[in-house]
């Protein structure tokens, strides 16, 4: 052991440099979920928390077993700790905490925006409790009242493996026939040829697969287990109790006939057929028990299936070098001296396969080394804690829950064939890529990881995304004259599709605009309309506002007229204020108060108290001599008085004259009244009615403001249908001057902010710098910017407005104000219009607005181009990846960078290649080696 252990210290250093010696922590994972997955029958778990608990779960069941003394008792402890520990107890203890809190506050966070974690419930928690019941009584009945006595071709034992065996052909055919390869290779003839077509007609066409995968789901979590712990609980082996052979053996036997069904059914005929036709008399016979050949048969199985995937693994490395033209000389000179050498190749592959370990190709060229054994998840955090979060991420987001959905009855079907932890699948539709891996699995649950690929695609991201659209249209898009039964033309790419998901997703379509927003005819038309949004945007959030919903019962029965303070529109010239200076604004003594936020960087506009009181009734109103002491600050007026320095507004006393000739043409500001009493339950907010324009140029402008329109909006109100004489109390509404003045007033001031004092036609780029919220500067930019409020209404109007310009080109002119009240009525409830950036975007995808509009400009081409994103259910294409190639280019992806040093951002192993997908396989792998821009919390997928 000296000699040994020195000559083993040599080759430390080197074997370290070669990455073939693991980090301790690494070891000890991998060491744990082997035993776990081996010799106790459980699965790799989500998190390495779960992995330890159900390790020291597990081991303690297989210990007690050992030392219950009743052959009975043995049985059903095994039976039942196997059922329980392959379901997903975690979700079983959140059941019974929400019970228990059921009446407290729920504060149950979401793993990320806009997914509903589905739990389980009562109902499934019965279901589980009957097929425990019954299979406890199963297990004791058999194992009691039948004979003890060897597997015979006439025993009862042998009979149900013969059942078994009709059981697993059964399963094999039905899981073969949901996926549109058998084997990976021919095409099943069963699957619908074309699904280019609309989900509606791809679901009917699959609605007989369907029904099959329902009678495979009914065989494999009901028969199947039934069957096999019969098999189990008749076997001679459970005579010797005091074994640990047997207590190891039969607790990972009883556990694999939950945890994983169909690797256990598939290892249980293998064992019944060995037994059955070999001699009696063999060691495999005579030595072991039905508990250690189970537990024998599946390592073997298992190491297998690795075999031959790395083994096709290298095979394609090989094929992939001597297929890039730029690297064909020295990859044929390597691929030569894997030929000479393939003895040691296959060596290195059989160790790498025995050791559950990933095949590292050196710098991904056919140069293979044995990488260190880690965990199934292949990296040290646990899954969706890191991603490189971009505006798309918010996207994925959205898609996840609806994916999931999906997935399960894909999964519960079997159309993505067995699912085994550590396994990888791709997802595509439209420019989006989805990377899909299973963490964990047991009794009908498994539990995956998704991720998101950058949507924004580089020329390697490009050529290889090309790659997997053109292998699911060869496998997808097939016409009616094909063969019956024809071949998978890709078969040596990493990725074999499986199936097609309808998912409810965002569908991007991307639009140039030249033609339309450079029209000078849509132009000038924009100019009308945007007065006609306006004037519905600001009547219908005047009819909305609380405060409106609140006033309309207390107006009943009341009929005294409220006063209002309007911007007169038609009266004649008055002396100019202090007010009306160019350097403040009307509302100057508002926004000047001795309240200590004079030199704030936003002057403050007191506007709460104002809205709320700014319709009372002034009866009895006295009016306090300017400049006394009893003047009150702004704020402070109490709720039957006029605010005083408003009133200083209405009278213009107490102000210094202006010298001659400097009278220029202002706003006189009068006491007006409604004619109609429910007038003001429409009226604008007051701080609304300040004037910052020159009287002469709003009564230029107002000749524009569309009459006919603005009686139209207000007739079609419904905040008064609670009312019976409704249509008459919008009509004297209608009829209101006043309030036609208010509206007058306050649309031109915002139209005029938008386009300046000029009202010049507007360019394109105006267009575009106002859509995101750049004004062009004129006099009423700084009345309107001083109130958010209003300024958020008036650049709504202005992005509607171009939304209804795209619309009247692409879909015809709107023929009457009835189409366009409801298309601005759509615009409102089922349209997000905005720029992209915002964080109301993100909001409005999270919340699955039906559809979304923005407006952009391509530098590149030179033009001004429209996004439109729009809900609705879409085919997204699913393919399983070699698990082991992914494996294996990760493996190298530490290794470069960690060891090799090898940050070159245009190194050769992140190049793109067709066959083996590298860069979205780097690209997949957790920060900070790889970069997805989303990942998932571990998701439960039930497949009932």
């Amino acid at each position: 052991m000296n000699q040994i252990l020195h000559i083993l210290f040599i080759f430390l250093p080197f074997l370290w440099a070669l990455g073939i010696l693991p980090p301790p922590d690494a070891l000890f994972l991998w060491a744990v979920e082997q035993v776990l997955q081996f010799g106790l029958g459980g699965s790799p778990m989500s998190t390495r928390l779960r992995l330890l608990v159900m390790f020291t779960i597990s081991a303690g069941t297989a210990v007690t077993s050992y030392f219950i003394p009743s052959t009975v008792g043995v049985v059903l402890f095994m039976t039942g700790l196997g059922f329980l520990l392959s379901l997903n107890l975690s979700d079983m203890s959140i059941v019974f905490k929400h019970s228990v809190t059921r009446h407290g506050v729920e504060t149950k966070s979401q793993p990320f925006p806009g997914y509903s974690e589905k739990q389980f419930t009562w109902k499934q928690c019965i279901m589980y409790i009957i097929i425990l019941v019954l299979a406890l009584l199963e297990t004791s009945l058999l194992h009691h009242f039948a004979g003890f006595s060897q597997i015979s071709k006439n025993s009862i034992q042998a009979t149900i493996g013969y059942i078994l065996v009709i059981i697993l052909i059964i399963l094999w055919i039905f899981r073969e026939i949901q996926s549109v390869y058998i084997l990976g290779i021919f095409r099943n003839p069963f699957y619908p040829k074309d699904v280019h077509t609309t989900v509606t007609v791809f679901l009917e066409k699959q609605t007989n697969l369907l029904k099959i995968g329902i009678i495979r789901r009914i065989l494999l979590t009901l028969v199947s287990p039934f069957a096999m712990i019969a098999f189990l609980s008749l076997d001679s082996s459970l005579q010797g109790l005091h074994s640990v052979s047997i207590s190891i053996g039969f607790t990972r036997a009883f556990r694999m006939v939950w945890q994983n069904t169909e690797h256990a059914l598939l290892e249980t005929v293998l064992v019944s057929a060995v037994h059955l036709f070999s001699s009696a008399d063999s060691w495999w016979n005579r030595s072991l028990n039905t508990g250690i050949r189970l537990l024998l048969v599946g390592v073997f199985r298992d190491r297998l299936i690795q075999f031959i995937s790395k083994l096709q693994f290298a095979v394609t490395i090989l094929v992939a070098s001597l297929t890039e033209k730029k690297h064909r000389k020295s990859a044929t000179t390597l691929c030569i001296l894997n030929t000479i050498f393939s003895p040691f190749v296959l060596v290195i592959i059989i160790f790498s396969a025995l050791l559950s370990s990933p095949l590292l190709p050196l710098f991904t060229l056919p140069v293979f080394l044995m990488g260190f054994p880690r965990p199934t998840q292949s990296w040290p955090g646990a899954a969706g804690t890191a991603a490189c979060v971009c505006s798309d991420t918010v996207y994925y987001c959205q898609m996840v829950p609806r994916l999931a959905a999906a997935l399960q009855t894909a999964m519960a079907a079997g159309s993505l064939g067995i699912l085994l932890p550590g396994s990888h699948y791709m997802g595509r539709f439209q420019d989006r890529l989805i990377w899909i891996m299973i963490l964990e699995h047991g009794y009908t649950y498994c539990c995956i990881n998704i991720k998101g690929l950058e949507l924004q695609e580089t020329t390697c991201h490009t050529i290889e995304a090309r790659r997997v659209d053109e292998v699911f249209e060869g496998a997808f898009e097939q016409g009616e004259y094909t063969k019956v039964c024809s071949f998978n033309e890709h078969f040596g790419n990493i990725l074999t599709p499986c199936t097609i998901l309808p998912v409810k997703v965002y569908s991007d379509a991307k639009n140039i605009l030249s033609g339309i927003i450079d029209s000078h005819d849509n132009l000038k038309e924009f100019k009308n309309d945007l007065l006609k949004v306006l004037v519905w945007i600001l009547i219908q959030y005047c009819s909305k506002r609380p405060s409106m919903q609140e006033n309309i019962p207390k107006t009943e029965g009341k009929r005294e007229t409220p006063l209002i303070i309007l911007p007169a529109l038609n009266s004649a010239p008055h002396p100019k204020s202090l007010e009306d200076t160019d350097s403040s604004s009307s509302e100057v003594f508002n926004d000047w108060s001795d309240d200590g936020n004079i030199f704030d960087d936003e002057p403050t506009i007191t506007k709460g108290k104002q809205e709320k009181d700014q319709f009372k009734v002034v009866p009895d109103t006295k009016l306090p001599i300017p400049g006394s002491v009893d003047s009150q600050r702004v704020g402070d007026h109490s709720s039957d008085t006029v605010p005083e320095n408003d009133l200083f507004k209405i009278i213009m006393l107490g102000y210094p004259a202006v010298d001659k000739g400097k009278q220029g043409d202002t706003a006189y500001i009068p006491l007006m009244e409604f004619s109609c009493s429910h007038s003001h339950l429409l009226s604008l907010p007051q701080e609304w009615m300040s004037s910052c324009m020159p009287n002469s140029k709003v009564k230029e402008m107002s000749s524009l403001f569309p009459g006919d329109w603005y009686q139209f909006v207000l007739k079609q109100l419904e905040c008064f249908h609670s009312k019976e004489n409704a249509s008459s109390l919008l009509e004297e509404i209608a009829k209101d001057k006043v309030l036609k003045d208010l509206y007058i007033h306050t649309v031109m001031t915002c139209y005029i902010s938008l386009f300046g004092i000029d009202n010049m036609a507007p360019t394109p780029g105006h267009i575009l710098r106002v859509y995101n919220g750049v004004l062009p500067w004129s006099s009423a930019l700084d009345w309107l910017t001083e109130k958010p409020e209003l300024f958020q209404l008036a650049l709504k109007a202005f992005r509607y407005t171009l939304k209804l310009m795209v619309d009247k080109a692409s879909l015809g002119p709107i023929e009457n104000f009835e189409e366009l009240a409801n298309c601005l009525e759509e615009y409102d409830s089922d349209w997000y219009i905005g720029l992209v950036s915002d964080e109301k975007w993100k909001e409005a995808v999270l919340q699955e607005k039906p559809c979304l509009f923005s407006l952009g400009y391509d530098p590149n081409m030179r033009g001004y181009t429209s996004r439109v994103l729009t809900l609705q259910e879409l085919l997204v294409q699913v393919g399983k990846l070699n698990s082991e190639a992914v494996r294996g280019q990760w493996a190298n992806l530490s290794w470069e960078l960690l060891y090799a040093t090898n940050d070159d951002e245009e190194r050769y192993s992140i190049q793109a290649h067709q066959l083996l997908l590298r860069n979205l396989t780097v690209q997949a792998a957790d920060p900070p080696l790889g970069y997805p821009v989303f990942s998932s919390k571990p998701l439960p997928i039930y497949l009932y």
